[in-house]
């Protein structure tokens, strides 16, 4: 029987234990903090996270994690600086610093499942509440004033069991995508950089690559087109209405896995031919050049992108070369060879692209690997899409199993059910 409504509004201290991460040195990024075998996760971190978070750029020491804290596996992180009210269930043991609550649910009165849905509805509110006159910022007494819609622990239950369904499927096809990943890329690296190709016994070498082979700047391979942003001051051509062209943005390739599905912002089509914006048609290599360099990804519909972008278009005279071996290449190409570097990073522009190297095989060659790999390729974008489609079932059904709108009953099991099979 469900609680009275007003009974269900809870705190999270009502439910659990809250408390901040810790990062008590000064200067945080003091070198002789990291480097060790602590995993130190940051809200970036949190905000990459499908449901675990299991990845991390950076590590604690011994001198590190005695400044901090180390969270147990099943402690819920929710970020309050930077990227506000994101939320990530730790899938490892690690530490986090205090721009990171920590949530500890009892297990009497609480599932850290719910708790975890239950904030993503609450996120609007909480990133409202988080506005300041410099800088957004949750903080834990904000947190804590927060009264969330938190029934009994068996209907928490009942209800994070059906969306967490959803998110175990993404999980698993997401180690699918890796794999396959993992195994075009080894294959790439076999044949082309170790040079363990079939028949490589009896290869001849030429200046340095095998005969039949080829180096060429790209502009000779490819018709590569540079991207383009509309005048900002003219609003009217961009739009987030699904009727426009996707505009692919460096923010869109930071977040995109192999292909590229969907972007922040489109333009308008009047935009597109006003402004002669140049389309990235499907199955198009793209490449960021620009502020975050070496960024690859291959556009899963025709596409516009931004003038950081560059689209490597297959021409006639090398339609063989292929975008499976154009996105490993460009993928593992070492792009500090092409520019100057500094604290900000790699200075390019699309003249250097243009001319940049590529290593062109032989044809034969090219061909069988892309008989092995194209198949991974098609994997990778089918697992992508059915990840999409699962995500868009399990935010539908979010907030209405939350609200209490849509019962635990025979209706949502089905629907729970579909999903599943």
């Amino acid at each position: 029987m469900l609680m009275r409504y007003n009974d269900q509004f809870k705190k999270l201290d009502d439910v659990g234990f809250i408390g901040r991460g810790k990062s008590k040195h000064r200067p945080r990024n003091d070198e002789s903090l990291y480097g060790g075998n602590y995993p130190f996760v940051q809200t970036g971190d949190v905000r990459k996270a499908e449901y675990y978070l299991t990845e991390y750029s950076q590590t604690y020491n011994d001198k590190g994690l005695a400044q901090s804290k180390l969270w147990n596996e099943g402690t819920l992180c929710i970020t309050i600086a930077a990227n506000i009210a994101e939320t990530a269930v730790l899938g490892i043991k690690a530490c986090f610093p205090d721009s990171i609550i920590g949530f500890i649910p009892d297990e009497e009165k609480a599932d850290v499942r719910f708790i975890k849905y239950c904030l993503e509805t609450y996120k609007i509110q909480m990133q409202s509440i988080s506005q300041g006159a410099t800088q957004d910022n949750l903080s834990l007494e904000k947190l804590r004033s927060i009264n969330f819609s938190i029934p009994e622990l068996k209907i928490q239950q009942d209800i994070a069991e059906v969306l967490y369904s959803y998110d175990k499927l993404i999980e698993n096809n997401t180690k699918r995508i890796s794999i396959h990943e993992q195994m075009a890329e080894q294959l790439y690296k076999e044949w082309f950089v170790r040079m363990r190709f079939p028949g490589y016994e009896k290869a001849k070498f030429v200046k340095g690559i095998p005969e039949g082979w080829f180096l060429k700047k790209a502009k000779s391979i490819f018709n590569i087109n540079i991207g383009k942003t509309p005048p900002r001051s003219q609003p009217k051509w961009f739009t987030n209405n699904g009727q426009g062209t996707k505009w692919v943005s460096i923010s869109d390739l930071s977040k995109s896995s192999l292909f590229v599905y969907s972007t922040n912002e489109e333009i308008t089509s009047e935009g597109v031919a006003r402004l002669n914006m140049r389309k990235a048609k499907r199955n198009t290599v793209i490449l960021s050049f620009k502020l975050s360099v070496g960024k690859v990804a291959i556009t899963a519909c025709d596409m516009v992108t931004n003038e950081a972008i560059a689209h490597f278009n297959k021409s006639k005279d090398y339609g063989y070369v292929n975008k499976e071996y154009t996105y490993l290449y460009l993928k593992n190409f070492a792009y500090a060879e092409l520019g100057n570097t500094s604290s900000i990073g790699i200075a390019l522009n699309s003249k250097i692209i243009k001319d940049m190297p590529i290593v062109i095989p032989a044809r034969e060659l090219l061909e069988d690997f892309e008989r092995i790999v194209l198949p991974l390729f098609n994997n990778i974008d089918q697992l992508n899409l059915q990840n999409n489609n699962l995500r868009k079932t399990r935010d539908l059904l979010l907030p209405r199993l939350i609200s209490g709108k849509l019962q635990i009953n025979t209706e949502s099991k089905k629907l729970n059910q579909e999903a599943n099979t």
